[in-house]
């Protein structure tokens, strides 16, 4: 294998999307404030679903291993990014890209199905209320959170293998500011034209199969909730699903036009713009979408606050 004649010395090199100039230094500010409050806000909701017993619920427990994936998402880029920028260094080695891959694309992976169980949950509590309890049962929502993060990691190896089996010669400068699997396909010396068919047809199970899932869900979650009697129900039903409906688009929106398209119509800029928003701002929304609208977890959150100020917290 070609990985075996490569040594971890040969660094590749991260251009980066910030230069020194004030303009350049706000945009890098603007984006370490979001990383902190994506950071903040996703710690916060893992936080308070675990300290709260009245979220302790399906739907809760899958929306605070959505939050964990995005603070590892979030953690597995932009701390090199923030190094490279401020030391001057824009270096990486083989095994830190190696693994940055594996975690990018594992977390993406995992986040893709994880949205597609969130989605099937929304509908079994509106389409099956009575037997929510069996369906979404914890043993059920183990398997669910199990069975995202397997298949995520299967794609993070598979993907990391086969990527660092080409061999990379000459210009080792990657036009991102993290490992990113098409911006450093480009760079080998190899034919890797077999290799994006595989990344396409891993694209279409890892993305195109849950959006189907969710589609089917959401289609008979507006059926049922069309029939329904009560205004206040629906309402509560279509404020529930929105906010997931919400994040679908986003995150689905950007990775569909990131992962579905060819190496050959690539913009290394365009690249690195869409990157931002699905691997930093997106992140950051998540949080805020669920909590603004969401009553139980605002009530909590202020919960949390009285005490704090009270004096009380840990009694």
């Amino acid at each position: 294998m070609v990985w075996e004649n490569q040594t971890f010395s040969s660094d590749f090199i991260l251009l980066g999307i910030f230069d020194h100039n004030p303009t350049q230094i706000l945009l890098f500010t603007l984006i370490m404030s979001i990383f902190a409050l994506a950071f903040l806000g996703n710690t916060a909701v893992v936080l308070l679903i675990s300290l709260d017993m009245q979220l302790h619920t399906p739907m809760y427990f899958l929306l605070s291993q959505l939050s964990f994936m995005d603070l590892m998402l979030i953690c597995t880029t932009v701390p090199k990014m923030a190094f490279n920028y401020l030391s001057g260094r824009k270096s990486i080695s083989m095994a830190g890209c190696a693994t940055q891959i594996f975690f990018y694309v594992s977390l993406l992976g995992s986040e893709c199905f994880l949205l597609a169980f969130m989605a099937y949950d929304r509908y079994v509590a509106i389409c099956h209320p009575l037997r929510y309890t069996n369906l979404m049962s914890p043993q059920i929502c183990g398997l669910m959170v199990a069975s995202s993060w397997i298949l995520g990691s299967i794609d993070g190896i598979i993907d990391v293998v086969a990527t660092f089996s080409f061999s990379y010669c000459g210009s080792r400068e990657i036009a991102h500011f993290f490992c990113d699997l098409p911006s450093l396909l480009i760079l080998s010396c190899n034919d890797t034209s077999k290799f994006e068919e595989v990344l396409f047809i891993c694209c279409i199970v890892m993305i195109v199969f849950p959006v189907a899932i969710i589609i089917v869900s959401y289609a008979c979650v507006i059926l049922a909730v069309i029939q329904m009697g009560s205004e206040e129900g629906r309402r509560k039903a279509f404020s529930t699903c929105s906010s997931h409906l919400m994040v679908v688009g986003m995150y689905y929106g950007a990775v569909l036009f990131m992962y579905i398209r060819p190496t050959s119509d690539r913009s290394p800029n365009q690249d690195k713009m869409v990157s931002v928003f699905y691997a930093i701002l997106t992140p950051m929304l998540n949080p805020l979408i669920y909590s603004l609208r969401n009553k139980e977890v605002v009530r909590v959150f202020m919960k949390v606050i009285r005490k704090a100020k009270s004096g009380e917290w840990g009694a």
